[in-house]
């Protein structure tokens, strides 16, 4: 597609307020595939307007006509998937067929979801003498990150559409290409002006004055942990509620009795989706003693056959490159011992890093504590079941996690005492009606499903 140089604010593109821009980069092999504006506090301030203009009319209309615009959405969205699937291959390096599969194929379902769920969830009951009415949270600021630009745009901005909130978006500046191409379908769609409103720019300056701005009633953002806390500190300080989707150390745990080759196997593919850059991503395989080395044998021939350029793509840029290759040095450095990959540049040109694996890994190294990002796996020994569930709840960490065991039901009795919002049991099946979300340093709120489009409403009683 080619670049918008202005915002899309009431229904149209507008010229920016500045002239500085972001330019957009292919990290597969460097080369510039466009620019964007980069838009500051005056951008912000006209999005938020339109859509407090645009609030009132949307909040009053019917579910039914709501779930009918999503639809409307999601069709387009359909209908785009291969320029969608070229989009983010061209500004996340992503390789085609994933782009395809996941990165275009997830938002259109997440996006009927909605559809279906505006037009069925109960926006009023009664409870004893009382009428309680659930009612659109007001404007919405959604932040969203690079890793899956779209996905994550849909995740937010559907629920809140189908809450009957009106939405500014602020993509991450990385992958503002796609972003601009979900603008385009809201415009085919024929959502009422000012419904959707996307302002591109960087985030300590356009995010920043979204999570500010005193006509923002709910900020939903998606990212690191230490950024989310200052967007939670500074929407405190106006008493505006937040949604935050934040890091992860997700620990895949193969219980004695496993079926270890599909455990092994499955968990090294959930861990190099994406080339590693998920947060939900099982980057913890925890072993038992007896059967350790053979799951790291398992793991390296798995492992071989992710090749930088075919299977798996880059990390999304050069900064993002520097920060996982550091991390894998500090691997060696603290005693892990490195088995297959490592920080050395797998190519010569794009922002590629070596599918890594690392073993002996004990729970106190930085790599089994801090999220990575990247396409590096760390297997980590355990000698009981007790030990296994000390390190899998020993991190700050509680986004994901996977279970394997011989029967369904020891692994169920094993996730339930995890402290981690969403647990894979045997390979369990991808759901994208199920509350997706963190404990403890992982975020507040969930996203998906009924449980995403009750972040968007708020609640009024009236008693008779």
């Amino acid at each position: 597609m080619k670049a918008h140089d202005g915002m899309y604010i009431g229904g149209e593109w507008r010229p920016a307020h500045g002239r500085d821009t972001i330019t957009v980069v292919n990290p597969a092999d460097e080369r510039v595939v466009g620019q964007v504006p980069a838009g500051g506090a005056g951008d912000v301030d006209d999005a938020v307007r339109a859509a407090r203009a645009a609030l009132p009319g949307w909040a009053a209309t019917p579910p039914a006509e709501r779930a009918a615009r999503i639809a409307a959405l999601r069709d387009v969205l359909a209908a785009r998937q291969d320029e969608i699937a070229e989009t983010v291959t061209a500004e996340l390096g992503s390789p085609l067929p994933f782009s395809r599969s996941v990165h275009a194929g997830l938002p259109v379902a997440v996006a009927g979801s909605y559809a279906e769920l505006a037009a069925s969830h109960t926006f009023e009951e009664t409870l004893g003498n009382s009428t309680v009415l659930h009612e659109p949270v007001g404007v919405v600021g959604a932040i969203t990150p690079w890793n899956y630009p779209l996905h994550q745009i849909v995740a937010k901005v559907a629920p809140a559409l189908a809450a009957g909130c009106a939405v500014v978006l602020k993509p991450a500046e990385d992958t503002p290409l796609t972003a601009q191409l979900f603008a385009e379908a809201v415009h085919e769609a024929g959502l009422p002006a000012g419904v959707f409103n996307l302002v591109t720019g960087l985030g300590p300056v356009a995010g920043q004055a979204l999570a500010e701005h005193e006509g923002v009633d709910l900020v939903s953002f998606t990212g690191s942990t230490a950024v989310g806390a200052r967007i939670g500190a500074v929407a405190s300080a106006a008493v505006k509620r937040v949604a935050l989707e934040l890091g992860g150390k997700s620990a895949n745990v193969i219980l004695p009795g496993a079926d270890l080759a599909r455990a092994v196997h499955v968990g090294v593919a959930n861990v190099m989706a994406n080339s590693g850059q998920t947060c939900s991503a099982w980057t913890r395989m925890l072993v038992d003693a007896e059967r350790y080395e053979e799951a790291v044998a398992l793991a390296a021939t798995a492992l071989a056959k992710y090749v930088p350029g075919e299977r798996i793509g880059p990390v999304v840029s050069a900064k993002q490159r520097a920060r996982v290759r550091g991390y894998i040095e500090k691997g060696v450095e603290e005693g892990a011992r490195l088995v297959v990959g490592g920080p050395e540049a797998p190519m010569e040109r794009g922002y590629y890093v070596s599918p890594t694996l690392f073993a002996d890994v004990t729970p106190d190294m930085t790599i089994a504590q801090e999220e990575i990002f990247g396409p590096v796996l760390c297997v980590l020994r355990y000698e009981d079941v007790e030990d296994a569930l000390r390190i899998a709840n020993g991190t700050v960490y509680g986004l994901a996690g996977a279970v394997w065991a011989a029967d369904d039901a020891e692994a169920v009795a094993f996730a339930r005492r995890m402290d981690t919002g969403q647990v894979d049991i045997n390979g369990g099946r991808f759901n994208p009606l199920a509350p997706f979300g963190g404990y403890k340093r992982s975020g507040v709120g969930r996203e998906l499903g009924p449980h995403g489009l009750a972040e968007y409403l708020q609640t009024k009683s009236l008693q008779l």
